[in-house]
């Protein structure tokens, strides 16, 4: 993958370390309703658990958020490369439901097809430090390239452990992979030049106070996209795809694996796009119709047509992602950067941690895909306020 000329060595490893966590999140995303499904737990459980891992995120990234701004965020990133590993040993071994719901809370598995963890805004906020401001719309584009397809290797690798081992064997395995991989980051992370994106030097740097308005009033849009998103995390829809549809595992991961590719590809596009249009319409104009896709899917009469809506809105629906960061940071004061990172990311977790919980219930009474209109009449909803708030707030750049 070819890189901004002005990012450095920390931003490569950054990107490598995104793109090994992508692979592990496709891998358990799509994994994990068929694991806790196999278990004997309802769909209700189900999204119980997804929503303590949500949960957890923003909890865990609220305390870096708060306190983190103290610490090199090279030790930071190392903390939760470990905490990824003990995730992955934890849910090989966990069968017990209050067991699974505190591991999943106090742990790092993320069962959305975004980045919803403490890794992303600290990662985020050293990127920031390692491009060019004119390069940094095309940096954070790749950084979420990087992941997406990874993700989709993941997604299409989840049905090989069932190949060579019966599948109760092959999915606590697979959750041991997971932790695996943690080790590998770590390894990436070490070798981080840089300790800190933005040193604080006195009292009040770090800390939101010119951006305070801009950053405050995205964050509230920021957490009503989320709270859509999370009606709609991949294994929800993972989990509506065998319901409907009786799909296998196997073909699941199949689709998510070319739902991530087109994700993936779209990304590339958008940092061209922002350059052509500027950053928030091109959040509002390619958000906008995936999300009238998924909407569409939920009335879909056959596997395959609900695929294909669902295929369309992957394509569009991720080419906001950078556009969106770079937008964050825009508007920010580099001293502010770190806090503004968490401050949007920590509400957007939160946002999405307690639709799973509905979804699953609405998937337990019916079959229907109701948690799929519910989520994109929300994002749209977003979309319309974000452009009718935002359109005139314009970053220096695109002046």
């Amino acid at each position: 993958m070819l890189f901004p000329p002005t990012a450095t060595s920390d931003a490569r490893r950054l990107v490598a370390a995104r793109a090994l966590r992508g692979f592990a999140d496709g891998l358990v995303s799509v994994l994990l309703a068929s694991h806790l499904a196999a278990m004997g737990l309802s769909a209700a459980q189900v999204g119980a658990v997804v929503t303590a891992t949500l949960l957890g995120s923003a909890a865990l990234t609220l305390a870096v958020g708060l306190g983190g701004q103290r610490l090199p965020e090279r030790s930071v990133l190392l903390a939760a490369s470990l905490l990824m590993f003990a995730t992955g040993l934890a849910f090989a071994g966990v069968s017990a439901f209050p067991l699974l719901l505190l591991v999943a809370f106090v742990g790092t598995l993320n069962p959305s097809g975004g980045d919803v963890s403490v890794f992303l805004p600290t990662e985020q906020s050293l990127l920031a430090a390692n491009v060019d401001a004119a390069d940094r719309t095309s940096l954070l584009a790749r950084y979420n390239v990087a992941g997406t397809l990874l993700a989709a290797l993941g997604a299409l690798a989840t049905g090989a452990p069932v190949l060579v081992a019966p599948e109760d064997a092959a999915q606590p395995r697979t959750f041991l992979l997971y932790g695996a991989v943690a080790i590998g980051i770590g390894a990436l992370y070490l070798g981080l030049r840089s300790g800190r994106s933005v040193r604080a030097t006195d009292a009040g740097r770090g800390r939101l106070v010119e951006a305070r308005s801009a950053v405050l009033r995205l964050t509230a849009l920021f957490s009503l996209d989320s709270f859509g998103g999370g009606f709609v995390v991949d294994s929800l829809l993972a989990l509506w795809l065998f319901r409907r549809f009786d799909l296998s595992l196997e073909t699941v991961g199949a689709v998510f694996f070319g739902a991530r590719l087109l994700s993936a590809f779209s990304q590339l596009v958008s940092a061209r796009l922002a350059a052509r249009i500027g950053l928030v319409r091109t959040m509002v104009y390619t958000h906008l119709p995936s999300n009238l896709f998924l909407i569409a899917a939920a009335f879909m009469p056959t596997a395959s047509s609900a695929i294909g809506m669902l295929l369309a809105r992957m394509a569009l629906s991720q080419m906001d992602v950078p556009a969106r960061q770079s937008y964050v940071i825009a508007v920010t004061p580099p001293a502010e950067r770190a806090a503004a990172v968490s401050v949007t990311n920590v509400p957007r977790s939160l946002a999405s941690a307690l639709p799973p919980i509905a979804a699953g219930a609405l998937l337990e009474a019916s079959d229907f895909g109701w948690p799929l209109v519910i989520g994109g009449a929300l994002k749209i909803t977003y979309d319309l306020l974000l452009l009718a708030q935002f359109r005139r707030v314009v970053p220096k750049e695109e002046c």
